[in-house]
This record gives C-alpha cells, structure tokens and sequence, in this order.
C-alpha cells in the first residue's frame, strides 16, 4: 500500500520556524520527483516547492522563495520542508506528493500519490 504521511504542522507566531516531514511507504521513493502543496481555507490547492529524484534539483513558488527550503533523505524515504520567516498567509493544510515524473514539477496532475496533509497556522 502506498502511503505519504505528513507531520510536522503546528500553531507558531509569525516570524517563528517550522519543519514538515514526509514518510514515503510501498513505493521507490528514489525514483520519484516529490513536492509540496498547500491549500488554505476557501482557496484552491497552490504548490509550494518540489525537488527531484537525487534532490540534485529543486522549484519553488515566488511566494516561499528565500524563506522555505524542500530536501530529501532517499536512504530514510523522507522528504522535508523548512519554513522559516512564517508568514500569516502561509496557513494552510500542507500536502506531500511524489510525482511520475524524475524531475522537478509544479501541476498537481504530474503528482501520482498523495499524502494526507498537515496543517500549519500562523497567528499574526
């Protein structure tokens, strides 16, 4: 069974830190491109950051540029996101996902398997 378990999310102040986690089971987690998404109340799914297969690569969204960074640890199948300068608009359930494809993507339709989400909320 494949499954994408995200952790990590939490309540924190703007300005403050958090990391996301994101364990990868029943597939090859090396030969998939992985990323993040994240969907705030009443907006659609937006991504927020991938990296490639050997981690060689990585995409971000200008909204995150300079404040998150996305990383993998293919020996432990995890995947990572470090958000750090949190602002109150980067509230929103985040998503984990692993894509068809070796290299970076940022559409949704490139991402076969999908975690269940985490939710981060930052208070202004």
């Amino acid at each position: 069974e494949v499954q994408l378990q995200a952790s990590g999310g939490g309540l924190v102040q703007a300005g403050g830190s958090l990391r996301l986690s994101c364990v990868a089971s029943g597939f090859t987690f090396d030969d998939y491109a992985v990323g993040w998404f994240r969907q705030a109340l009443g907006k659609e799914r937006e991504f927020v950051g991938s990296i490639s297969r050997s981690g060689a690569l990585t995409s971000y969204a200008d909204s995150v540029k300079g404040r998150f960074t996305i990383s993998r640890h293919n020996a432990e199948n995890t995947l990572y996101l470090q958000m750090n300068s949190l602002k109150p608009e980067d509230t929103a359930v985040y998503f984990c996902a692993a894509s068809v494809y070796s290299g970076v993507r940022d559409r949704e339709r490139d991402y076969k398997y999908w975690g269940q989400g985490t939710l981060v909320t930052v208070s202004s």
